[in-house]
């Protein structure tokens, strides 16, 4: 057995005997509600009841990571690695999931899919979001294109927003600065901001809630050998109506707008340039729903834009709009029946311009009367909630895509139950299939773009059990195999000739996910997750084989609390241009490990609070992505005030 295989193996079964021993040791009770997931089929199920790999992040868990980007929060999930999270705050984003990449993990927010054309993998960008919207987040792993489309791969991150308060006027108020230095720096300057604010009431009909959040950072250089340093500065709007018509029939609508600016450095030389990225996204949105005896209407509509603009020695500029429509009925049969049957619906186009060598002027690169697609979706998804303990959800979907017509993909994925007086013990298994279409870039980019692309076809098998310790522990262990067909790499052509080809070979990605939660004492508890990914030689950059994050929390009385947390990230292998060689070369990034403290105390029940963190402690020196800058020893501190 692998080595690193055989060390999670141990650690799993270390952890489940000491929680078996805590069962027994320790009388003290505490209470907890009885968790409820959404995302594995848009129905409200209880946990045991669920036979998908999700994980849930609650307000609650949110109020004890502030200051924290998203990004940084869904890092610590299992089978989940966000590289750039760790870099200047302007840093790219890569989703890594179990072995997957961008372009297959899709963002929803407030029930609706989010992707943006103007990026290459036309994934949605996380620093578009402000963590102070955010009410929860669940994690859907595993392919589920059959309940979200083309996507849907390897994760489904569902993001709702804030709820209205539940009286007339409540405002929230939080800000928070600090440092943002390297492993090298010791001079602890103020260079981090973030600020919010928010405003909420309910009446009896009517609900509102406005916010706006503003981030800037600044005091580290983009690349590792630089000098200047670059700032990043983003700026977060948010406006939600709901009107209750009658008890049948509510209305929600929304619009948002958020921007950033990134200051970045050559990549290919690794040194200093006056290089800014700009984006601006504008979204508006409407989700009617009504409902009826045992059942309900919903739709979720967006209109979303977003523009780019990059000024660096290769100026371009991107302009993208989608549109996505999403109608579906739930119906309940007496709680142990429940369907969904749906028609999705996307539109996208794009343009991009950039200024020919020698000229001074913009000119079109992508023309979005050609760089468009449409996607129109039926699909149906199915639960059925036995009371002798078998559950089972299926989902079907016809993929109807204008540029690659139709492709079929479904999901089975049975679990059983057996309760216990200590708790409950469940197996589950799945197979499911996803269908990634290529982006509008990687068809019509006029230097690297193939419009001869086909998409990528994903097969995905799970089996893992789950052990459930009342008001003492839960336990989880998860082995999953996916299969890719059709990978869309970049490929080096010769004569200095790089474009978007399909990689004939298919490839597999599999691993075991290892999750325990133990509530050690009535004020202390320890959660924590590992996860061992094996990926083919070819298609594991900058994945970690070994990941584990681990967080001990204490209550050390009413008005305080404490999280430490523990991070572990294997090496990894990464690629460079050498400007010697005008080749690409691999190099490997030793492992590293993190640890960060974060500590809050209530100074005014339910009104004011004030919190602290210290990330990487110890100030080890690591490399995230090679010529990069990471994050050494930093302090923040903060408050959160409602009024």
């Amino acid at each position: 057995m692998h080595t690193k295989l055989r060390v999670l193996v141990m650690l799993s079964i270390t952890i489940s005997y000491f929680g078996m021993a805590q069962q027994q040791s320790d009388s003290l009770k505490i209470e907890q509600l009885e968790e409820v997931v959404v995302t594995d089929s848009k129905f409200k199920l209880k946990r045991e009841n669920s036979g998908k790999v999700i994980t849930k992040i609650t307000q609650k868990e949110l109020q004890n990571l502030q200051g924290k980007s998203v990004a940084d929060i869904i890092n610590n999930t299992v089978g989940i690695e966000i590289n750039g999270t760790r870099s200047n705050a302007g840093q790219n984003l890569n989703y890594f999931v179990r072995g997957g990449r961008n372009r297959q993990v899709l963002i929803v927010i407030d029930g609706i899919a989010v992707t943006d054309a103007s990026q290459i993998a036309n994934d949605y960008d996380l620093r578009l979001l402000n963590a102070d919207q955010v009410e929860s987040i669940e994690i859907l792993k595993g392919a589920s294109s059959t309940l979200y489309g083309s996507g849907a791969a390897s994760a489904v991150i569902n993001i709702k927003l804030k709820q209205v308060a539940k009286d007339a006027f409540v405002i929230n108020l939080r800000s928070t600065f600090g440092t943002n230095q390297s492993q090298k720096d010791n001079d602890y300057a103020i260079e981090n901001f973030l600020n919010s604010v928010s405003v909420s009431g309910t009446t009896d009909t009517f609900n509102y809630l406005a916010s706006f959040g503003q981030q800037y950072t600044n005091g580290l250089s983009a690349v590792s050998s630089g000098e200047e340093t670059d700032a990043f500065n983003t700026y977060n709007g948010y406006l939600k109506l709901g009107y209750q018509f009658s008890d049948a029939f509510k209305l929600n609508t929304y619009t948002s707008f958020d921007t950033f600016k990134a200051e970045f450095d050559e990549g290919f030389t690794f040194t200093d340039a006056d290089n800014l990225s700009t984006t601006s996204q504008y979204r508006i949105g409407i989700s009617p729903e009504l409902s009826y005896r045992k059942g309900s209407i919903t739709l979720n509509a967006a209109y979303n834009a977003i523009e780019r603009d990059i000024q660096s020695s290769f100026p371009i500029q991107f302009k993208a709009e989608s549109f996505v429509g999403d109608i579906y009925n739930k119906y309940n049969f007496s709680d142990k029946f429940y369907t969904v049957l749906g028609v999705n619906t996307q539109q996208n186009e794009i343009e991009s311009l950039s200024i020919p060598f020698g000229e001074s002027d913009f000119v079109q690169d992508i023309n979005p009367e050609n760089a468009s697609f449409t996607i129109i979706d039926p699909y149906a998804n199915v639960v059925y909630v036995s009371n002798f303990g078998l559950n089972v959800n299926a989902g079907l979907r016809l993929n109807n895509h204008s540029e690659y017509g139709n492709h079929v993909v479904y999901s089975l994925n049975p679990s059983v139950i057996k309760e216990f007086e200590f708790g409950y013990l469940k197996g589950l298994a799945s197979y499911s299939t996803a269908f990634i279409a290529p982006s509008l870039y990687q068809l019509f980019e006029p230097s690297f773009g193939n419009i001869e692309l086909k998409p990528e076809e994903n097969t995905t098998v799970e089996v893992g059990a789950e052990l459930h310790l009342k008001d003492k522990a839960t336990f989880s262990l998860v082995y999953f195999n996916r299969r890719e067909k059709n990978f869309v790499n970049f490929i080096d052509q010769g004569n200095f000739i790089f474009q978007y080809t399909n990689v004939e070979d298919e490839f597999t990605a599999s691993g075991i996910e290892l999750v325990a939660d133990l509530a050690l004492t009535k004020t202390l508890k320890l959660k924590a997750n590992a996860t061992y990914t094996q990926v083919d030689e070819n298609f594991d950059l900058r994945i970690p084989e070994l990941k584990v994050n681990a967080a001990l929390e204490y209550q050390l009385n009413k008005k305080t609390f404490m999280n430490l947390n523990y991070q572990f990230n294997d090496d990894r292998d990464d690629t460079f241009f050498n400007n010697n060689t005008f080749e690409s070369e691999m190099v490997n990034l030793k492992a590293f490990s993190l640890l960060d403290l974060y500590v809050s105390h209530i100074v005014m029940k339910d009104k004011l609070t004030v919190f602290t963190n210290c990330n990487n402690i110890l100030n080890e020196a690591y490399e995230e992505l090679f010529g990069y800058t990471t994050r050494g020893r930093n302090i923040n501190i903060g408050f959160t005030l409602s009024l």
